[in-house]
């Protein structure tokens, strides 16, 4: 059912993973193709506000603030595995798999590896505190406007 409050939160987690997608750009190494990127986690983002902040909006401001960091942790893991799965396609077209089974296995090398080039202070705290701004303003408009 739409709300006032998945509205918000799905807006405002799009904005925090494009904003991310940004802070991202300058960590990774020099030459990285990065194509839809910023659109693929904008899209993430809408659907991890829509989902998770939202579906959990109207319970108190302290479970806002849970709420906000969780959908942020569900954003940086469906990030982290479509950005693999995208990598790991790409690999598998390059024959460096022998069989399917590897190639699922190469997924989550792919995000231990892309975790190493994001453990950067100013990226986690940027995630941190825009989920907690995002839960709060998906609990004020669930508020606001029911």
């Amino acid at each position: 059912m739409p709300t006032a409050a998945r509205l918000v939160a799905a807006l405002s987690l799009g904005a925090l993973g494009w904003l991310a997608s940004d802070l991202i750009r300058p960590l990774m190494p020099e030459g990285t193709a990065f194509g839809w990127f910023n659109f693929v986690n904008l899209g993430l983002g809408i659907l991890c506000g829509w989902i998770v902040i939202g579906s959990r909006a109207g319970r108190g401001f302290a479970d806002a603030l849970a709420n906000g960091l969780t959908g942020v942790l569900a954003l940086v893991i469906w990030g982290f595995f479509v950005q693999s799965l995208n990598l790991m396609l790409k690999q598998s077209m390059e024959n460096r798999y022998d069989g399917p089974f590897e190639a699922i296995i190469g997924i989550f090398r792919n995000a231990v590896d892309y975790a190493q080039y994001l453990i950067d202070p100013p990226l986690i705290t940027v995630l941190l505190v825009g989920g907690m701004l995002t839960g709060l303003l998906a609990e004020f408009a669930a508020r606001r406007w029911t």
